[in-house]
């Protein structure tokens, strides 16, 4: 198995574990579970923003966000992308639409994978960020943008589950 495959395979898992996410009602989507200030919405929200947002920073190409920005209807906070929310910005991140939320971030796991495929071992292996220690390669960010992911759509299945 190549280096390509196994990334193609991993960029796959978040967008299969949200399908797997039972039907969810507005409320569902939009509680904050305990108070926390990530609510479902906000998780799967973020995954996708996460994702696209750092994308684009890797090949220059468009955000998948122009295509969804309009049907989100989410105003100046939909332009960021969660990092360093206080619970107020979470909060205003309102979606009652799962399958909305589901559909974005697997146009942004698709643009993900597209790219990916198309990456040389010498791509994977190039530095690309200096500001840490180790400095991050092209392969490293990679991974590390899915692993956030994989790790909010877990957090989104757990409070799924809460709220039975």
């Amino acid at each position: 198995m190549t280096a390509n495959a196994i990334l193609t395979d991993l960029i796959q898992r978040p967008a299969q574990a949200a399908e797997a996410l039972p039907a969810l009602s507005p409320d569902q989507l939009n509680t904050h579970l305990g108070g926390h200030p990530n609510s479902i919405a906000w998780l799967l929200w973020h995954s996708g923003r996460e994702i696209d947002a750092q994308l684009s920073d890797l090949t220059g190409f468009p955000q998948q966000w122009e295509d969804f920005r309009e049907r989100f209807d989410l105003g100046e906070i939909g332009e960021t992308f969660g990092l360093g929310h206080t619970p107020e910005q979470a909060a205003q991140i309102r979606v009652d639409d799962q399958r909305l939320l589901i559909d974005y971030l697997k146009a942004a796991l698709n643009a993900c994978a597209e790219y990916a495929d198309t990456l040389t071992d010498a791509d994977l292996a190039e530095v690309i960020d200096e500001n840490w220690t180790p400095p991050v390669t092209r392969g490293v960010r990679l991974v590390s943008v899915i692993d956030d992911a994989v790790q909010h759509i877990a957090q989104a299945a757990f409070i799924a589950g809460a709220l039975g």
